[in-house]
């Protein structure tokens, strides 16, 4: 497995940097055990309440393009408390990645309480999806009845000479990204709504279309 190593203290005391070295070294350790690859170290100095921060956002991007399965962390704290914990352990979930803590030696064991709400998060979201998905579909819909055909102005055709290149629905892809959604999730909503692409083709039209 190709692991993230995420290290984290609240301040600059020296002793605090002694234990970010303390806490590199026993993830370490860990991949060595468990037979990971090490493809990125990230130290952070923050507040376990703040969402925003670099060294995060930085592993996320990591994960979402797929470049990493694994995140090795000392203990649930040092990626976040309270509802920056469960909003963090919620979007690694939805990206499969497992993790792992030099305190369990393995594999994280959340507390009850914690999965129970995770559990709970997950449902919702859900079944927002889902609503969303049908309000997509149904405009969709709507447009194509109204004379509305995707095929029509294809954007870009040298990009794909020899055939018609698929007229994605890329703003819609931009804020799906911009929400964290996984590119498997927006092919999914995109499929919905009616185009047949696959995950690559939507990962590399978004940073086509980023990049452009």
């Amino acid at each position: 497995m190709k692991a993230i190593i995420y290290s984290r203290v609240s301040t600059d005391k020296k002793e605090q940097s002694t234990s970010l070295v303390r806490q590199e070294e026993e993830l370490k350790e860990l991949a060595t055990v468990q037979g990971f690859t090490i493809i990125k170290i990230i130290r952070e100095k923050a507040s376990s309440y703040d969402f925003n921060r670099k060294g995060i956002l930085d592993m996320l991007d990591l994960f979402s393009n797929e470049e990493a399965n694994c995140l090795l962390i000392q203990d649930e704290t040092r990626l976040g408390r309270g509802n920056t914990k469960i909003a963090l352990f919620h979007q690694l979930n939805k990206m499969n990645v497992q993790v792992y803590t030099s305190v369990h030696g393995g594999e994280l064991q959340l507390s009850e309480s914690d999965s129970m709400v995770l559990k709970i998060v997950s449902t919702v979201e859900e079944y927002q999806r889902k609503i969303h998905n049908l309000k997509i579909k149904r405009g969709m819909e709507r447009a194509i009845k109204q004379g509305y055909n995707p095929g029509v102005n294809l954007k870009n055709q040298h990009w794909a000479k020899g055939r018609d290149r698929l007229d994605l629905p890329m703003n819609e892809i931009v804020k799906l990204r911009e929400r964290k959604l996984t590119f498997e999730e927006i092919t999914k909503i995109v499929n919905g709504m009616g185009y047949d692409v696959s995950k690559a083709t939507v990962h590399r039209r978004y940073h086509q279309f980023r990049n452009s």
